[in-house]
C-alpha cells in the first residue's frame, strides 16, 4: 500500500465509526497488505482524530494469549491507541448509539510514572516505571465486517490492527495497587453479564505476566524511535474471551481483593 492508500483507508474507517456503517475488509481490497501497512493505516486514522482535538491517553495491547494468536495466525500481540473520548466511568453508562458491535474484555491497566523506551526493556524496567495497576474493562468495537458478506472470509489480524486493534473504550475501577504489592500472575477476575457469570481468568494468561505485554509494546515502539511516556495508561491485554454485549446489558468484573469494575450499556 502507498501512503495515499493508507490515508484513504483511514478516512473510510473514520467514516465507518461516525456513521456506524461497517466497511469491507482492507485486506481483501489490498491483497498485498502487510503488518507495516496495517499500523500505517492505524496511525493515519489517529492523525485524523488528533486534528479534531482528541488526546492520546496511552495504548492497548491485544492478542496476548497463545490461543488467540493461534486463532488469527500470528506469533505476537498487536496494539492500538487509547484516546480521551474512550474513557468511561466505573459504574457508569456506555452509550451504545456510539458503537456498532460491542464486546468487553477484562484486564489490568498500568499507569506509568516514568517513561519507557528502548529495545532492551525488561519486565523489571516496566515494574519500576509503573506508578499503579488497576482492574479495567476494555470495550471493543469493529468498524470492519468480521465476516465478509460476499466471500464469507473472516477478518484478518491486519484488518483488526488497522481498526485501532478493535479498541473503542476503557473503564478503570477496582482498587489501584503498587506493582510490588501483588504477584500479578495470580490476579483473577469473575466477569458477569446481567448477574450471570460469563467468563473467568487469571492474568498469567497474558504472556505469563501482564507486564510482559508492556515489554513487547515498548520494544516494538523502539523500532520507530518512540516510547511510552510518564502518565500513559497501558491496557496490558485481556485474560478472558470477549463477551458480546448490547443495549441494556450490565458487565461486572470482580477482581477479589483488588475490587470490582463495571459498566452499563444504555
Amino acid at each position: 500500500m502507498t501512503p495515499a492508500e493508507h490515508r484513504a483507508a483511514a478516512r473510510r474507517l473514520d467514516e465507518a465509526e461516525r456513521t456506524r456503517q461497517q466497511i469491507r475488509m482492507l485486506s481483501l481490497e489490498h491483497p498485498g497488505m502487510g503488518m507495516d501497512d496495517a499500523y500505517a493505516v492505524q496511525r493515519a486514522w489517529l492523525a485524523l482524530k488528533l486534528k479534531r482535538g482528541r488526546r492520546v491517553l496511552g495504548h492497548k495491547i491485544g492478542l496476548t494469549s497463545k490461543a488467540m494468536q493461534a486463532a488469527v495466525g500470528i506469533s505476537e500481540p498487536d496494539s492500538g491507541f487509547l484516546l480521551d473520548d474512550m474513557l468511561f466511568a466505573d459504574g457508569g453508562i456506555v452509550p451504545t448509539e456510539r458503537f456498532i458491535g460491542l464486546r468487553v474484555e477484562a484486564e489490568l491497566a498500568f499507569i506509568l510514572k516514568a517513561p519507557l523506551s528502548g529495545p532492551a526493556v525488561t519486565l523489571f524496567d516496566v515494574l519500576n516505571a509503573t506508578d499503579s495497576v488497576t482492574p479495567a474493562l476494555e470495550i471493543l468495537d469493529t468498524r470492519i465486517f468480521r465476516v465478509d458478506p460476499q466471500t464469507k472470509k473472516t477478518r484478518s489480524v491486519l484488518d483488526t490492527i488497522a481498526d485501532n486493534a478493535a479498541n473503542a473504550g476503557i473503564v478503570l475501577g477496582g482498587r489501584p495497587f503498587r506493582p510490588q504489592d501483588a504477584d500479578m500472575r495470580w490476579i483473577g477476575a469473575i466477569v458477569s453479564k446481567n448477574a450471570a457469570v460469563e467468563e473467568t481468568g487469571i492474568a498469567a494468561g497474558v504472556l505469563g505476566h501482564p507486564a510482559n505485554g508492556i515489554v513487547w509494546l515498548t520494544r516494538r515502539l523502539a523500532e520507530r524511535g518512540e516510547g511510552l511516556m510518564a502518565g500513559d495508561i497501558v491496557l496490558a491485554g485481556s485474560f478472558i474471551r470477549p463477551i458480546e454485549v448490547g443495549k441494556g446489558d450490565t458487565i461486572h468484573a470482580d477482581y477479589g481483593p483488588w475490587g470490582t469494575v463495571s459498566c452499563h450499556f444504555g
